[in-house]
């Protein structure tokens, strides 16, 4: 094992074991150096191991800190029924909390929302899956949440929604009322809509540079791409949602229940 090699693990070793706390400053690259007797590069190279294993941040000018782990999401696939046994309850129940809160466990008051909502026209993959022709209006919403203790976003998420099925409740055409309290299923509860089913298609790759700064993702961390389509009771496709998670802090969760012979 290479010199640095030893030096990043042994550095990786004392953060898992809780020696060096997160949020705590190592010591100057020249001291740390004189500890493990090597040069300042081979140091510099040991950490930044650590910064591409998110095990530390480099803040220039500053120092190098333990990285304080991120928020980590648990997504399951009861979220859904979850969502719609609230769709009819009373504006202060929904209020309360949304699926963000579900998945995370933490608080309305924790978390910072942004919404985006812009015309657009459906490509060939859109059209293909609402059953419409290309080209056809539809209202692109896009949702960042972020804990306010944190930068980066837990997703990027953009929606869409036939605009002409929507536009029945001017409401849902701006973004000025979100977060809706009660999501997307109590919208389209108020234009009588009902879901039936949400199939859910999740594959996972390298980011784009993009992605990568917009959710504050490591070199080497993968993201993990979900799309999610909900269709209701008259078997018609209502909406279509791009999800990227962050794959170092997204854990999926399927539970299935079998039928008892």
């Amino acid at each position: 094992m290479a010199k640095y090699e030893q030096i990043a693990d042994a550095l990786r070793q004392s953060i898992r074991a809780g020696q060096l706390l997160p949020g705590e400053r190592l010591p100057a690259e020249d001291k740390l150096a004189a500890r493990y007797r090597t040069s300042v590069p081979t140091l510099q190279r040991a950490l930044s191991e650590l910064v591409a294993e998110g095990l530390i941040d480099r803040r220039h000018g500053v120092g190098t800190f333990v990285r304080t782990p991120r928020r980590r999401v648990m997504r399951s696939n009861d979220r859904h029924q979850w969502e719609k046994d609230r769709v009819r309850r009373s504006t202060a129940e929904r209020l309360r909390t949304g699926s963000t809160e579900h998945d995370t466990g933490l608080e309305v008051t924790d978390l910072a929302f942004h919404a985006e909502y812009r015309d657009a026209k459906a490509d060939e993959d859109l059209a293909s899956v609402f059953g419409v022709p290309m080209g056809t209006r539809v209202l692109e919403r896009i949702y960042r949440t972020n804990c306010r203790a944190e930068d980066a976003p837990f997703a990027l998420v953009h929606s869409y929604l036939v605009h002409d099925v929507v536009a029945a409740n001017p409401d849902l055409l701006d973004a000025a009322n979100e977060p809706w309290p009660g999501g997307t299923q109590n919208q389209l509860y108020t234009i009588g809509i009902e879901l039936d089913r949400v199939e859910e298609r999740i594959t996972a790759r390298p980011p784009t540079v993009e992605e990568a700064e917009a959710l504050g993702l490591k070199k080497g961390v993968s993201v993990i791409v979900l799309r999610k389509i909900c269709t209701d009771i008259r078997d018609r496709v209502v909406e279509v949602s791009d999800v990227t998670l962050c794959g170092d802090r997204t854990e999926l969760v399927f539970t299935t229940s079998l039928k008892r012979w």
